[in-house]
């Protein structure tokens, strides 16, 4: 099988556990984009046992509670498409109300040229999706 998401370079990574991990995409119109995929590889939500959907939703959230706290975006955009690479993943995308899609989806059609942003340094948005996730119990 190849999985693009199966052998993604350790660079790539922002943030893992035993369970997933956090990409920061490198998408200079979307700088606070991000998937967090599940390790093994798994095509839908429901391959999962209940504990790891869990996980990778508090994954995800805690991702979603980062980007607002570093970026302060319009809006965060949550989807879990696989239509095209079938490994489970989220993306988790910072949207701002004057970004090139606003108000669609990022894959919609282009509503303007769009506005620069730095995007999160990797470090810093380690810490705190790595922060956010401390109050939560890890599966077992």
């Amino acid at each position: 099988m190849d999985c693009p998401l199966c052998s993604v370079s350790r660079n790539d990574i922002v943030w893992q556990d035993e369970y997933c991990r956090v990409i920061l995409a490198d998408d200079p119109d979307y700088p606070g984009y991000c998937r967090v995929v599940w390790g093994e590889h798994a095509v839908e939500m429901s391959d999962l046992a209940p504990d790891e959907q869990r996980r990778i939703l508090d994954v995800t959230l805690a991702v979603e509670r980062a980007l607002r706290a570093l970026m302060n975006p319009d809006k965060i955009n949550l989807a879990s498409l696989g239509n095209k690479v079938p490994h489970l993943h989220w993306h988790v995308i910072a949207r701002f109300a004057d970004d090139r899609h606003f108000p669609e989806s990022i894959w919609g059609r282009e509503q303007r040229p769009g506005c620069p942003r730095a995007k999160p340094e990797r470090a810093t948005l380690a810490r705190r999706i790595a922060d956010e996730l401390s109050h939560i119990s890890i599966i077992h």
